[in-house]
């Protein structure tokens, strides 16, 4: 027996029955969807018999920025201060106390040579310019290391000429003055060098003390709590190895403000010889006159 194919009517009605189907399902979908976040108010009943009115949708809010929480390390070095005990504490103390004195001791330094070196080149400027010994000395600042070396050597000479048993004879009583000033001018020049020595070749060890003592103590902490995750070993042990890190920090700086004002030191006494030689050989040869009154 054979089918009948469909009519039109039918066609048109089966088409019509799906996309309402269609129509039903969406709306439905899209009202269930926002009920997660604020459900609109429902829309008035339409009148009967006539068409329901388009409900104008509301533009949704703009999203909210994320908001960015800042969370607090706990493994820095404000935790280490604030969970560590008194070893611990003290150590960060020594620490700082030696990077603390060796950046003062080598910035003072620093000033002091540099105005030792700005006074050898007005010494060498202004003094040998003058007449006499005497003079040239009052043409240098009054708290200079070259006035000082000067006025020994010029003192010492009026003393000999004032002895009455010249046991040793000018030169090597002006050599010895000359000696002495230019001994305590270089211990002053040495002055604090010490320290920075001793940072420089302490420093690493206290760091690693206190790594050690971190360390014990992070070990115990594990072992009362019974297990040893990641996170229960990296915290400890993290905080534990900043002290070696400050260790290095104090003590290579140290170090080489250490070597670099040793050299300056070097070349600043070189200048003292120098300057003494000359004031030696006016006072003995020329009757303390200076080299440019002794060739004019």
């Amino acid at each position: 027996m054979k089918r009948k194919p469909l009519g039109v009517k039918s066609l048109l009605a089966v088409v019509v029955i799906s996309i309402g189907a269609a129509i039903v399902n969406s709306s439905v979908v899209m009202a269930q969807a926002p009920k997660t976040e604020s459900a609109p108010p429902p829309a008035p009943a339409p009148a009967t018999g006539s068409q329901p009115a388009p409900s104008e949708a509301k533009p949704a809010p703009p999203p909210a920025p994320p908001t960015t929480e800042v969370v607090e390390n706990p493994y820095g070095i404000e935790a280490l201060w604030r969970q560590g005990d008194f070893v611990a504490r003290g150590t960060l103390i020594i620490l700082m106390i030696m990077s603390v004195g060796s950046w003062y001791i080598g910035i003072i330094k620093v000033l002091e040579q540099r105005r030792m070196l700005k006074d050898g080149k007005q010494a060498d400027e202004k003094f040998w310019h003058a007449h006499s010994v005497q003079e040239g000395v009052a043409t240098l600042n009054e708290d200079s290391a070259f006035r000082f070396v000067a006025e020994k050597s010029s003192l010492a000479a009026q003393h000999h000429a004032t002895m009455a048993t010249k046991q040793l004879d000018l030169n090597t009583w002006v050599g010895m003055a000359l000696q002495r000033a230019i001994d305590l001018i270089g211990n002053r020049l040495q002055s604090g060098l010490a320290f920075l020595a001793t940072v420089g070749s302490t420093a690493p060890f206290v760091g690693l003390f206190g790594t050690v003592w971190g360390i014990y103590h992070a070990l115990t902490a594990i072992g009362i709590a019974g297990q040893a995750s990641i996170d229960k070993v990296a915290g400890p042990v993290g905080e534990a190895l900043i002290m070696t890190a400050l260790g290095l920090a104090v003590a290579v700086p140290a170090v080489l403000g250490y070597n670099w004002l040793v050299r300056r030191n070097r070349v600043a006494m070189e200048l003292i010889r120098h300057f003494g030689g000359g004031v030696h050989m006016s006072l003995l040869g020329r009757g303390g006159r200076t080299r440019r009154d002794s060739e004019s």
